[in-house]
């Protein structure tokens, strides 16, 4: 369960403690969610209005010291500069998970672990064979391979109240794997003109942050400059700068000294995540998704292979790579199912896989340019519309389902 284990040694005591991290968790990114989906609407209604051109000026307004190669546009800014605060709440989110939480079981960890495989592959693989041949294709395969967690988890509270706590906690586990696999995607198929020399700058700056953990120190007058450079050094080197909050995530303490209350990993999450969910997301979503989405568009996205291989990726492939996945893995007893989870409830868990949002539409930024990166933003958009509906049935009627059975028993 994903809780406050970096408080927790070698036994996992205080139950109820960890339960009340994990509510945290969960309400910190369902209302994040929220702003997020409001946002987003704001984009859209803007970017398609007659103010269509303001927001294209705001956007695309450059600020920044030129002399470092940061004269930056807002939206870049908030692409490669907020995001990595996002990418470092989730390397400290997968670093838990990894040492003291659920990942860290064997067992546990194979059904998250292999639903996530799924959810990444399959989809990744429709969206190639639908787009083969098509202007992008090469590159788009990747946008419908990340799940966004905000989303998700705000559509499970809403419409899933009644599922069992294990559909929550395998979601959100599915989650940090699969971040991990997008993060792994952005930094391997997308650099862009690499440079050796910022790239060893930004090595020796990660192992001077490991060396300082390792040492309990704890001012952030080391650790915020350290990060600043950090994240700077591996903007320069052409590798995507979120990855820089990804390394340092991986190289915060998680495990707790005894004169703590909390460990840094913890406490870190504890400052940052509201600012992660709240406010870093929903503004690059609001310069991210501001896409035209009239008749003319959705005509053009109709007939662009690459826009549909998306669509088809978020919706049809997430629900089959981790429904199936997980599936073959219970049945050949890789892993086990939650017993008060059934596989209706997991089908619905899956659909919710399709909601890919913050991550997809970066990767479709990086992945494609101008028309075609606007038309795959509208199918992220769209898709996760759908997959959102879609699960919101499934998991209404799984929520009924197991408030009767919960009243019968």
């Amino acid at each position: 369960m994903p809780s406050d284990r970096g408080a927790i040694n070698v036994t996992r005591s205080r139950p109820t403690h960890a339960m009340n991290e994990f509510a945290r968790f969960l309400r910190t990114e369902t209302v994040g969610g929220m702003v997020l989906l409001a946002a987003t609407a704001v984009a859209l209604v803007w970017a398609n209005s007659p103010l269509s051109d303001l927001y294209t000026t705001i956007r695309d307004f450059h600020v920044g010291p030129a002399a470092l190669h940061l004269d930056l546009s807002l939206a870049e800014w908030a692409k490669n500069g907020l995001l990595a605060i996002f990418f470092f709440v989730a390397g400290l989110e997968l670093k838990r998970e990894l040492v003291v939480g659920e990942l860290s079981n064997f067992r546990s960890a194979l059904l998250p672990v292999a639903g996530a495989a799924g959810g990444m592959v399959i989809p990744a693989a429709l969206a190639l064979a639908v787009s083969w041949g098509a202007p992008g294709a090469t590159t788009a395969w990747a946008i419908p391979v990340a799940t966004d967690i905000a989303f998700a988890l705000g559509v499970l509270a809403i419409t899933g109240s009644g599922m069992p706590s294990s559909a929550r906690i395998f979601l959100l586990s599915l989650a940090v794997v699969d971040d991990l696999g997008a993060i792994l995607i952005i930094a391997i198929v997308f650099p862009a003109g690499f440079s050796p020399i910022p790239f060893v700058a930004a090595i020796a700056l990660c192992v001077l942050y490991a060396y300082l953990q390792k040492r309990r120190i704890t001012t952030p007058f080391l650790y915020v400059p350290l990060a600043l450079g950090t994240w700077v050094a591996v903007e320069l080197s052409g590798v995507h700068a979120t990855i820089a909050g990804v390394a340092l995530g991986l190289l915060t303490r998680v495990r707790r000294d005894p004169y703590e209350k909390e460990a840094p990993a913890v406490r870190l999450e504890h400052r940052l995540q509201p600012w992660s969910a709240g406010f870093a997301v929903p503004v690059f979503a609001f310069f991210a998704a501001g896409v035209p989405v009239n008749g003319e568009a959705l005509r053009e996205i109709a007939v662009d292979r690459v826009a549909i291989a998306v669509m088809v990726g978020l919706v049809l492939g997430k629900l089959i790579g981790i429904f199936g996945t997980s599936l073959v893995a219970v049945k050949l007893k890789l892993a086990s199912k939650p017993d008060d989870m059934a596989w209706r409830d997991m089908a619905a868990v899956a659909m919710l896989g399709g909601v890919g949002f913050t991550v997809s539409l970066l990767i479709a930024e990086l992945s494609l340019a101008d028309a075609a990166a606007e038309r795959a933003k509208a199918a992220v958009l769209l898709a996760s519309a759908l997959a959102s509906l879609l699960a919101a049935a499934m998991l209404i009627r799984r929520s009924r389902v197991h408030r009767v059975n919960n009243n019968e028993g």
